[in-house]
């Protein structure tokens, strides 16, 4: 677990989203920091690194008027609120064409990494997903998904209310 606690991506260290291999200077507050972020920020401005603290607090999302999520690239939940913390306070993660966020239980899931059937297998998950795969977002059916994420990655997301593991993938 990594020292910073966003609700929907609760290990970016782990997952690549921050990296810690340098010191710079935040594009937002303008202070150092040895934690920065360099995934997806939707923008019209030039931002290049972005400290944890920005991300958290929102002030990033507001003073570039960017999101780290595409709403439209999300499953819907009912409460609003969920949808401004992922859009606007949340470390978003790389895909190979665009992103898509998952929910379940009325509530955006925890982004979990990056994945490949053998990890799955190795985590004990591989069951569970072939229970929970969505053929309505990742479009072909589980047999292809399986063959596909053989030698590729696949996104794993977890429920942060029934701990469910779910898939998502696009190819590349």
């Amino acid at each position: 677990m990594s020292e910073y606690n966003f609700k929907y991506h609760p290990d970016p260290l782990k997952t690549g989203a921050f990296k810690n291999d340098k010191t710079i200077v935040c594009d937002c507050c303008g202070k150092e920091t040895n934690v920065y972020y360099t995934n997806p920020f939707y923008s019209t401005k030039d931002v290049n690194a972005l400290c944890p603290e920005c991300i958290a607090s929102g002030a990033a999302a507001k003073k570039f008027d960017g999101e780290f999520q595409d709403a439209d690239s999300a499953d819907e939940v009912k409460d609003k609120k969920a949808l401004d913390e992922l859009i606007h306070r949340t470390p978003g993660y790389c895909g190979w064409q665009q992103e898509y966020w998952l929910a379940h239980c009325d509530d955006y899931c925890a982004f979990m990494g990056y994945y490949d059937w053998a990890a799955l297998g190795h985590e004990g998950l591989a069951a569970e997903i072939e229970e929970t795969y969505r053929e309505d977002v990742c479009m072909i059916p589980f047999e292809d998904a399986k063959e596909y994420i053989q030698n590729n990655e696949c996104y794993l997301f977890k429920c942060l209310h029934c701990e469910k593991h779910f898939i998502y993938f696009d190819f590349d």
